[in-house]
């Protein structure tokens, strides 16, 4: 058996036999031309074909997964109509005598390294896009057709080696493909019925390829590097897209161990395909939104998998936590914009940073406390050091017009808490609005409750901001005076006391009284003997760990 370690970009367990994709040779020969204007022709009738593919590929993957997976070809269309990209195109033809297929090939490779080295990972991966669209371009000026022509002819290397729509699978069978890497629109025309799984040598997370693998629930691991091995073709592998493993030859123990998680898995998909799309709401008509909890961009794929209707807790401290130094505006607005815009339409809740009491970061210099549950962390830090406040709210501005973005306040305590957080958010937006920097100026803005102090005020709070979520967690540690960390405690933190549930009540009448809604972010949220309890108070929102989304929705629905 041989062990490869590569980045886990879509979730799922593949196990079959490996077939290799063999590259395409994109090499195009330098032609010395005598008519430049004849060749620009060339190359403007050949680009404007590629549109035209390019809008019928969008509309195949509109029909099938949706308008918001479909914009990406949007993009590719964009992109080939940049008057930049035409313009450096047409601009080596006309200076240099050179062929179109040369030219464009040249500014492709010019536009990708420029791409390449942005700070920004969502930016580096746009290199892949602009070889895709440009390999198009090529490939009409070489007479190659498209595998969303009439006649069904295709193009690319998953293309060549038959495995898109309308190609023919070796032996008729399904298989984990391994290759260099994937365009997105060779991901995109993938025949699913023949395709068990991706493997890839290049690629990122951020990519548009492993986008359209989630999106297609495909498993998929990108990054294999020089562990890529065309020796590989006609071996049995399995892959397992969440942790990024994957076993060539797997032994008997391996194969018994990971079919035990396939089976769990295809369990899990069936409870999905029963409630997928489905409203959770009880048989009375009772509406509850079942959002989930994640912790860094990568955790989207897996709200996507379990059907959750939102994010409602993005726990952004992830962000600083992982880190060694300050994780700047750019890198945090690329990690809120990525899960804004694989989220679509859907809520994105993210807390601001909260750091501080068992989530330690050096470089913030916390000092030592002799009781840092009740110290100096989360919104006191933010509001004391407005300096780094302000750098995660400019970034969350950016990424709300990316998305639909909420902001979450921590252990609020009090309204002057709000008012001085509102007012530094306020001199961001000024700033943004100074830099003419798109945002949504109507974000909303709502606070955590997790503090006694927070429930007592929770009628003046909730005159503050547009919604509450209530942090059970750190809720019963603060009414029991319980540390939650500290395991000598555990038969004392009982989160389902009558003292935690009154708080719980309380808190959703005062939001309910002023006219905003109210959810749960704790573990207690997936809690599925305090559903009945929450439903019966009125509870607007529940936000749980992806795995949690089908079960809890499959109890409201049957409530």
């Amino acid at each position: 058996m041989r062990t490869i370690q590569g980045v886990g970009v879509s979730a799922g367990i593949a196990i079959g036999t490996v077939r290799v994709l063999a590259a395409v040779d994109y090499a195009v020969e330098r032609r010395v031309i005598d008519d430049p204007q004849a060749e620009m022709d060339r190359f403007r009738a050949a680009r404007d074909t590629a549109v035209a593919q390019l809008k019928q590929l969008r509309d195949n993957v509109a029909a099938e997964f949706g308008e918001n997976k479909a914009e990406l070809f949007d993009a590719h269309r964009l992109m080939l109509q940049d008057p930049d990209y035409a313009e450096c195109v047409e601009g080596l033809i006309a200076q240099d005598k050179v062929n179109a297929e040369f030219a464009v090939k040249s500014v492709a490779e010019q536009f990708a390294a420029m791409f390449a080295a942005m700070d920004s990972s969502t930016m580096q991966a746009r290199a892949a896009d602009v070889k895709d669209v440009s390999r198009r371009v090529m490939n009409v000026l070489q007479g190659k057709r498209d595998s969303t022509a009439q006649d069904g002819s295709v193009q690319g290397d998953a293309v060549q080696n038959g495995i898109v729509q309308n190609g023919t699978a070796q032996n008729g069978e399904s298989h984990i493909i391994f290759a260099e890497d994937l365009a997105p629109s060779e991901t995109a025309q993938l025949d699913r019925a023949k395709v068990l799984g991706l493997v890839t040598a290049k690629g990122s997370a951020n990519s548009h390829t492993a986008i359209l693998a989630r999106t297609m629930g495909l498993p998929a691991i990108t990054g294999i590097g020089d562990a890529f091995d065309p020796a590989d073709d006609g071996h049995v592998a399995v892959i397992d897209g969440t942790s990024g493993a994957v076993f060539v030859d797997p032994d008997e123990a391996t194969l018994t161990e990971y079919r035990r998680r396939k089976a769990e898995a295809e369990e899990h998909l069936s409870l999905l395909r029963k409630l997928k799309g489905k409203p959770t709401e009880t048989k009375s008509g009772q509406r509850v939104h079942l959002y989930a909890n994640i912790s860094r961009p990568s955790d989207v794929a897996a709200v996507l998998a379990n059907d959750a209707e939102g994010i409602g807790l993005f726990r952004s401290e992830f962000l600083y936590l992982e880190r060694e130094d300050w994780p700047t505006e750019e890198f945090q607005f690329d990690a809120y914009g990525q899960v804004a815009q694989e989220m679509g339409d859907r809520p994105v809740i993210i807390r601001t940073l909260d750091i501080g009491a068992d989530k330690q970061v050096d470089y913030f210099n916390l000092g030592h406390e002799d009781n840092p549950a009740l110290g100096y962390r989360a919104i006191r830090i933010c509001l004391t050091r407005p300096e780094i406040f302000k750098v995660q709210l400019r970034a969350l501005l950016r990424a709300s017009a990316y998305g639909n973005i909420a902001i979450m306040l921590p252990m609020i305590t009090s309204v002057q808490e709000v008012r001085d957080a509102k007012r530094i958010l306020e001199e961001a937006k000024s700033e943004l609005r100074g830099e003419r920097i798109d945002f949504n100026e109507s974000i909303q803005i709502g606070v955590m409750i997790e503090t006694p102090a927070s429930v007592i005020m929770a009628d003046e709070l909730a005159a503050e901001v547009d919604f509450f979520s209530i942090g059970t967690n750190d809720l019963t540690q603060y009414t029991l005076a319980c540390d939650r960390q500290n395991p000598s405690l555990e038969r004392f933190a009982d989160p389902h006391s009558p003292a935690v549930l009154r708080m719980i009540q309380m808190t959703i009448e005062a939001a309910h009284r002023h006219g905003i809604w109210c959810g749960i972010c704790g573990e207690l949220g997936a809690d599925l003997s305090l559903t009945d309890t929450f439903l019966r108070l009125g509870i607007d929102e529940l936000s749980v760990s992806p795995t949690s989304v089908l079960p809890l929705r499959n109890v409201i629905r049957n409530h």
